[in-house]
């Protein structure tokens, strides 16, 4: 069974999350998203409770959070608006006396090592983290905007777990992208029901503005599932005690194929949320308009926080170089 927050501690978590997060029924102040596309539209700041079909404020969110051993936040890389929350988040459960270990999809497992030798130095050096595990060469957005989950995680002591497959675990080369003993260790051995297939074939798809071939949509599928079967893998592990929360792509984190089947698989009946931060969209002003991103279905999460854009640029248009490189090489 779950180990829930004590009945005392539960009991303050409304007053403390108002306190970390913002007043009830209150979007997050104007003057605080960095975001610049979206500020005045009428869903920023809002949280949609996907089962419910309604709104509910910065204080319910944060209150229901706490009680769950995991907590799993999507996340668009380049958001500092997305990122903020997160950090936001991550304090409100601690403040509730949650310590939970916090995953980061960024970091791959072969960089845990670094990782543990960095803070066993300098226990509270968020910045510092950056250089021990090469992050100017890693591809990821800039530190600066992950730091301040980190330092929210350092200052309270929680353990930082790295959660992705190493890069040298994974390839291009189809069904081969992901070893067979690997496959078979992290349970993705078996084939997918084929709506589940075909609904991620076609997000891959869309999401590479059609630059993709079959044969590397099949591959890529193969990878998001070790990816999703890994870091899954590595929450129960790190959460076993304290329950943890994971950093990243929204995509990681839907409820109908990533992160949390995995984890129901590993640890049945875990009490497992998952809270996507979605950048809203110029005319659409109702939360379910949203689903479309995700396939034919509802949303798939348990719940959705709005914010602003980063910028109003077609990402097909701000890619287009790099999209046409992967189409000449499949």
């Amino acid at each position: 069974m779950d180990r829930q927050c004590p009945r005392a501690i539960c009991s303050v978590t409304l007053v403390t999350a108002s306190l970390l997060i913002g007043p009830a029924h209150a979007n997050t102040p104007v003057e605080k998203w960095q975001g610049t596309v979206g500020r005045d539209h009428p869903l920023t700041g809002q949280i949609w409770d996907v089962a419910a079909g309604r709104f509910i404020d910065h204080t319910t969110l944060a209150a229901r959070l706490a009680r769950n051993r995991f907590l799993l936040l999507g996340e668009k890389h380049d958001s500092p608006d997305h990122h903020r929350l997160q950090a936001q988040l991550l304090r409100a459960l601690i403040a509730a006396g949650r310590h939970p270990a916090v995953g980061f999809e960024m970091f791959d497992t072969d960089q845990q090592g670094a990782i543990d030798r960095h803070l066993d130095a300098a226990r509270t050096d968020a910045a510092g983290l950056a250089d021990a595990v090469n992050w100017d060469r890693s591809g990821w957005p800039d530190w600066s905007l992950y730091q301040p989950i980190v330092e929210v995680a350092l200052d309270a002591r929680l353990p930082i777990v790295a959660m992705n497959l190493s890069p040298r675990m994974v390839s291009r080369e189809g069904a081969s992208s992901v070893e067979a003993g690997l496959r078979a260790r992290l349970g993705i051995d078996r084939p997918l029901a084929r709506d589940t297939h075909e609904a991620m074939a076609a997000e891959i798809r869309d999401s590479h503005c059609g630059y993709a071939s079959d044969a590397l949509i099949e591959s890529m599928i193969t990878v998001q599932r070790a990816r999703d079967a890994q870091m899954a893998e590595r929450l129960a592990a790190a959460g076993k005690e304290r329950g943890a929360v994971l950093i990243a792509g929204v995509g990681h984190v839907r409820t109908d194929w990533g992160v949390p089947v995995y984890l129901e698989t590993r640890l049945p009946g875990s009490t497992v949320t998952s809270v996507a931060l979605l950048e809203v969209e110029s005319g659409e002003t109702e939360p379910a308009a949203y689903a479309s991103q995700f396939g034919d279905g509802p949303l798939p999460f348990d719940y959705v926080w709005f914010t602003p854009r980063v910028d109003d640029v077609d990402p097909c248009e701000k890619f287009r170089m790099q999209l046409k490189e992967l189409g000449k090489k499949n």
